[in-house]
């Protein structure tokens, strides 16, 4: 109780620029022939994916003086392992994808709506869990290999540099957070799924479900450029509480 009270605290403080500034990786979920998920009004999840990121980008390198690197900046495909070697080639603070949520039946996509924000684990959270790992997975070639040549033991190596593992943890629920509490949108919580792109990166690491781009009135808001600004500012509250809790516990460390 008393570190959920801490972070909220270190969520809420004003954000001046932190010293020698992050370096930030941004994922913008899709991209080119991969167009993931739909809007009732025709927009795609890539392009939402990209203009949010472009929005979180500027919030960030503006209120924490972040170095951000998008792993895309047009619409273009980049495989999901090339994502991950460009991330860790750069040696980020961060990593954090953004993906917007679907659902694939007209009954569903009326009433499912709100935000989910994951971190690696080799078993999904629950069954909607599973279903959002598989949608946002389906764009892989070929799946990562582990040491005993399956995705589980890549995941369980992964896994064990706990360090990153608790930090992405951490990273969810600061970013989570602020993003329910900034938008008022439904709390559908922190969950932990087998995403590849989470997989092999040498830093904290998450993907966060901005809202589900298929129901009518949460997909309509999701293109609202002042919806998209709220969001940015979030994620930017969210992760700037997040190393601010980092460094904290780094400075008792010394």
């Amino acid at each position: 109780m008393r570190s959920s009270r801490l972070l909220a605290l270190l969520v809420l403080l004003p954000l001046p620029a932190l010293a020698g500034g992050p370096v930030i990786i941004l994922d913008p979920g899709h991209g080119g022939e991969q167009a993931g998920a739909s809007a009732p009004s025709g927009l795609k999840e890539k392009s939402l994916a990209l203009t949010l990121a472009k929005k979180v980008k500027k919030s960030l390198e503006d209120e924490l003086g972040a170095t951000v690197i998008l792993t895309r900046d047009r619409d273009a495909l980049v495989q999901l392992s090339e994502r991950v070697t460009l991330a860790n080639g750069k040696k980020p603070d961060l990593f954090l994808s953004i993906h917007a949520n679907s659902m694939p039946t007209q009954k569903q996509r009326l009433i499912n709506e709100g935000i989910e924000t994951y971190f690696l684990s080799a078993a999904a959270s629950g069954e909607q869990a599973k279903k959002v790992a598989a949608r946002e997975n389906a764009e892989v070639g070929g799946q990562p290999k582990g040491a005993a040549g399956d995705t589980l033991s890549f995941i369980l190596a992964d896994l064990q540099r706990s360090e990153a593992h608790h930090d992405s943890s951490r990273l969810a629920y600061a970013v989570h957070e602020a993003l329910v509490q900034a938008t008022g949108a439904v709390d559908r919580g922190v969950q932990q799924a087998p995403f590849y792109v989470l997989m092999g990166l040498d830093a904290p690491a998450v993907l966060v479900e901005v809202g589900f781009i298929s129901h009518p009135q949460e997909g309509k808001r999701l293109a609202e450029d002042e919806y998209q600004a709220t969001l940015a500012a979030a994620i930017t509250q969210g992760v700037g509480g997040f190393l601010r809790q980092v460094t904290a516990r780094d400075g008792q460390k010394e």
